[in-house]
């Protein structure tokens, strides 16, 4: 027999290219597995084309490193027919594990036709050496060759199929299947040399008239430098595709979570909103009712909260709402439900043994909303009003236990603000009542149902009329008559403030116009402005188109706010006071000493006057703790070169106490009641 050598480089090189073809095979199938329609055929015919030179290279670069000491060659015919059932087979591999599943029965017999079809393209590239005598192989390793290809081929595919979608690991998973399915398909290769046995004296046919090895030599490593190039460029384009492909799944899972999470809670406040809420509170009606315990629904306000919008800004004010909703949900605990419905109304529902429980509760969230939120430098304060309804007590569903919870919040903001309250039957009559009110005030102003009533302001020394107070009334067609307090908390809440209080400014400014004509031309008038109007932009453009529409001299007219609005945000009131006073309008601090106001600010506010509430005027006496307070007032307002004006003087005592400690001006039912003007005193 002919001795055979091999060139070990060549071999270590036939196997490196078994492992590039099956990890391009790999990656291939990736590709198949999410084409459809004639982009899969088009990727079907290049796989296949890639993957079987891949295939046929490995074993002609093992055929290259194969030696015999006589001139070999390879027959053209038999070594493209080689190719071509390289080819062959691997489009049928790629076809059958591009399909959605592959049972085993399947598996096998497509190992079994791969693994014939992978054996003859190598025994067909044999023959092309046309050997005479024929070359005689040993019956055991030609069949162990066989098996091997059928069972190389088999795992190759199920190695193909189960690593052909993309996924974490994806890449390195290929590469050491592709090393795995290289060294199987080599060991067939150099399994079925091996079997080849070349007797004495052996001559190959085709090394004249075929290809020699040393111009095959060419071909074969310019495609197998294809082959390389191709697996080295599908696993960059895959390397790259896996990473957009993690990217963009991480972005999807990341977006899909946000959106089920936007789905269900307030993005504001992170709180459940209302979808979550309710079915969380069927849940909860659900257990109570299995076991017989009680609810508490605990229906949260918060107070001043749109006057610090207005004021500050949403921005400042979603701050607030925030901070807020977590102090609530603080108290709360993770045991109870805590959920925002809408604008500043958050709901808690909390488990409870009895309405003692729901009561300590709620006085826990007024406690914690009453400390001061810091922002920007600005210490805020708000409130809350909490109305409570116990399940079953007070409901025995959503609607009905929600409801009435509102009737107690709205009761507990009637009474005070910065308090709780339990439902009581009475009070769903009292929201009906305060629902029907403030429809009617929509259309009052477009009615003409409001009117001015004038409060005469009086020197204290000569008890002379010197002004007037525009006070506000609503001329109701069922109600009658009624005062400020009786509605304009519901003017706030529907948005009512600001044309009612443009209205009053007009209003009363065209009446001080009025009087001037007739005579008074000392009077004044003074107007008070809501938080509302004050933190609005458009107020120093109303207040100079009043003064410019009734043509009244600036200082005719004073603007009154209240302590607690000016000391709200100083800063900016110290702007939109100076603003006024540089137009000539005069400025009462109105109900001083009643708020936080510091004497360092005070100082800086260009006011006019400064009004003493009626507080501190009720109860006066001559050597009382009032009077006292009172004298500091007067002595702290000559200080400052301001007006001093006391307010709800109804006695004659009260009259000379405040004229013996130095008022400039008094008001009160004394000296004269609110009146329309045709009443007014010496109109």
């Amino acid at each position: 027999m002919l001795v055979h050598s091999y060139d070990k480089l060549l071999v270590l090189f036939s196997v490196l290219v078994a492992a590039m073809a099956s990890y391009t095979a790999l990656t291939l199938v990736g590709r198949l597995t999410v084409a459809r329609g004639h982009a899969a055929q088009m990727w079907l015919a290049a796989g296949a084309l890639a993957m079987g030179l891949g295939i046929w290279s490995m074993h002609f670069v093992g055929m290259l490193a194969f030696r015999l000491p006589i001139p070999l060659g390879y027959d053209i015919a038999l070594t493209t027919y080689s190719l071509l059932i390289a080819v062959a087979a691997s489009g049928f591999a790629l076809r059958l594990v591009s399909r959605q599943t592959l049972p085993w029965n399947r598996l096998g017999l497509g190992a079994l036709l791969m693994g014939f079809a992978v054996a003859g393209m190598h025994y067909t590239g044999m023959a092309a050496m046309r050997m005479d005598p024929a070359i005689d192989y040993d019956p055991l390793l030609f069949g162990l060759s066989v098996l091997i290809a059928v069972t190389a081929c088999g795992a190759a595919l199920w190695i193909v199929f189960r690593l052909r979608q993309h996924t974490r690991h994806t890449v390195h998973l290929r590469m050491g299947a592709a090393v795995v399915m290289g060294v199987a398909i080599a060991a067939m290769h150099y399994t079925g040399m091996a079997a080849a046995r070349f007797p004495l004296g052996s001559v190959c046919r085709a090394a004249a008239s075929g290809l020699a090895a040393d111009e095959l030599a060419m071909p074969v490593l310019l495609i197998t430098i294809c082959v390389l190039a191709m697996a080295l460029l599908t696993s960059i384009l895959d390397l790259r595709m896996e990473m957009r492909t993690a990217v963009l799944a991480n972005s999807l899972a990341a977006a899909h979570q946000e959106l089920g999470y936007l789905a269900l809670h307030d993005k504001l406040t992170k709180l459940p909103n209302r979808a979550l809420f309710e079915d969380r509170f069927e849940q909860s009606l659900q257990a109570a009712t299995r076991l017989r315990t009680r609810l508490a629904v605990l229906f949260i306000d918060l107070d001043g909260f749109k006057v610090i919008n207005d004021s500050f800004g949403h921005q400042i004010g979603d701050h607030v709402l925030a901070e807020a909703a977590r102090r609530i949900w603080t108290v709360a605990g993770a045991a109870n439900i805590v959920g925002r419905l809408g604008g500043d109304e958050v709901v808690l529902l909390a488990a409870v043994d009895g309405p003692d429980d729901a009561g300590a509760l709620a006085e826990r969230i007024l406690g914690d909303l009453r400390e001061p939120i810091e922002i920007d430098n600005h210490a805020l304060r708000i409130s809350a009003s909490i109305g409570i309804a116990i399940y079953p007590d007070d409901g025995n569903d959503q609607r009905t236990l929600l409801r009435n919870a509102d009737a107690a919040m709205y009761h507990a903001k009637g009474s005070g603000r910065d308090a709780s309250c339990f439902f009581t039957a009475s009070m769903n009559s009292d929201v009906q009542a305060q629902l029907e009110l403030a429809q009617d005030l929509r259309c009052a102003l477009h009615q003409r149902q409001l009117e001015l009533h004038y409060q005469p302001k009086f020197s204290a020394a000569e008890t002379e009329v010197i002004g007037a107070e525009a006070l506000l009334r609503w001329r109701h067609p069922r109600h009658g008559l009624l005062t400020p307090d009786q509605f304009l908390g519901l003017a706030e809440k529907t948005g009512m403030m600001l044309p009612i209080g443009n209205w009053v400014l007009d209003e009363a400014c065209a009446q001080l116009a009025r009087w001037h004509a007739a005579g008074h031309r000392h009077w004044t008038m003074a107007v008070n402005l809501s938080t509302t109007q004050f933190s609005h932009p458009g107020l120093m453009g109303t207040v100079h188109a009043a003064i410019e529409r009734h043509r009244l001299d600036p200082c005719a007219l004073t603007l009154e706010i209240t302590e607690s609005t000016a000391m709200l945000n100083m800063e900016k009131s110290l702007a939109i006071l100076q603003r006024l006073a540089a137009m000539g309008v005069r400025i009462a601090i109105d109900d001083f000493g009643t708020g936080h106001s510091s004497l360092l600010y005070l100082k800086r506010l260009p006011a006019s006057e400064l009004k003493i509430d009626r507080g501190f005027v009720r109860d006066l006496t001559e050597n009382g703790e009032d009077a006292a307070i009172i004298s500091a007032i007067i002595a702290l307002g000559r200080t400052l070169n301001l007006q001093i004006v006391a307010e709800g003087v109804e006695t004659a005592a009260q009259q000379a106490i405040l004229v013996k400690l130095g008022c400039h001006a008094l008001q009160g039912y004394l000296l004269g009641r609110p009146a329309p003007a045709a009443a007014f005193p010496a109109s």
